[in-house]
């Protein structure tokens, strides 16, 4: 029987020793976390997004600060406040909600945020950090699908990964999290010759291309874990619904466990983005690990 990854019990989960590392922190060291967000411009998604952030947030124990800044704010002043944030010893995570307005270099942005604040993980810096496979803030969405792997199979090692997808949000890193954790990882993209044969050798499987129902269900080796990056929004029988980049239905045939789209890693990236920022407090202040 196939088994359906919930996102949404493992990132309560996680979240619930979030909290509880919050609590120690703050009896143990009088320490409340704290995460900053930037939100530019006027984004009807971003907004949501950057709203539920901040109620996990606080719901965990740390403090959610949220700067929002006009569609037409000048590139400087975006840099300026992060780096007033940087500066800022309270602050301890901050995120700067994408996309940026067209007129603004997401990129220097992004690489003016001090890499140890850095809870998003997309700094030069901690990208080359997990190359490199020094300490540093791992981007969540990939953090996530590996800890969703794990959950079913906890030892990874020897294992061969497909990883569907080459962005450097998730493709790329989550290969290099693989890596970490000992598998053979094959990665794929739109230029991979045979992509179906490539897909049929994977123990674990994982689609990140942004391109409903890519994946189909005979490209699923017997037994494989299917894990799903993909959420995109489909017009079917009149209604609008959310997909993954995987034929859920058809890949659960062969798959012994797999994630549903909604529901399996979309849940796991704010947790991991909290998990971060508590990292994130404990190292800036030589605290030592946590247990999150």
């Amino acid at each position: 029987m196939t088994t359906i990854i919930d996102g949404k019990a493992i990132a309560a989960d996680v979240r619930a020793k979030i909290a509880q590392a919050v609590t120690a922190m703050q009896s143990r060291h009088n320490v409340q976390p704290a995460l900053a967000v930037v939100l530019v411009g006027d984004d009807p998604a971003s907004h949501v997004y950057v709203r539920n952030k901040g109620i996990a947030t606080e719901k965990a124990g740390m403090k959610s600060i949220e700067h929002r800044l006009p569609v037409d704010a000048a590139e400087e002043d975006v840099v300026s406040l992060v780096r007033d944030l940087n500066a800022d010893d309270t602050v301890d995570g901050i995120l700067v909600q994408l996309p940026l307005p067209g007129h603004i270099s997401s990129s220097r942005v992004i690489n003016e945020i001090d890499p140890d604040k850095d809870v998003d993980g997309l700094t030069e810096v901690n990208a080359g950090r997990l190359i490199l496979g020094k300490e540093g803030l791992v981007p969540c969405t990939p953090q996530g699908s590996v800890i969703m792997a794990k959950t079913v199979r906890p030892n990874l090692s020897g294992l061969n990964a497909v990883v569907v997808g080459r962005s450097i949000l998730v493709g790329k890193p989550l290969s290099m999290l693989l890596l970490a954790e000992n598998c053979t990882v094959t990665m794929a993209h739109s230029r991979t010759a045979d992509l179906p044969a490539v897909c049929r050798e994977a123990d674990i499987l994982c689609a990140a291309v942004g391109i409903p129902r890519l994946v189909k269900g005979d490209w699923v080796k017997k037994g494989a874990i299917v894990i799903d990056v993909g959420i995109n929004r489909i017009e079917e029988q009149g209604k609008t619904r959310l997909v993954g980049d995987v034929d859920f239905d058809a890949a659960k045939e062969n798959a012994s466990a797999i994630t549903p789209v909604p529901g399996g890693v979309g849940p796991m990236t704010i947790a991991c983005l909290l998990r971060n920022t508590v990292v994130a407090a404990a190292r800036r202040r030589g605290l030592g690990a946590v247990d999150v």
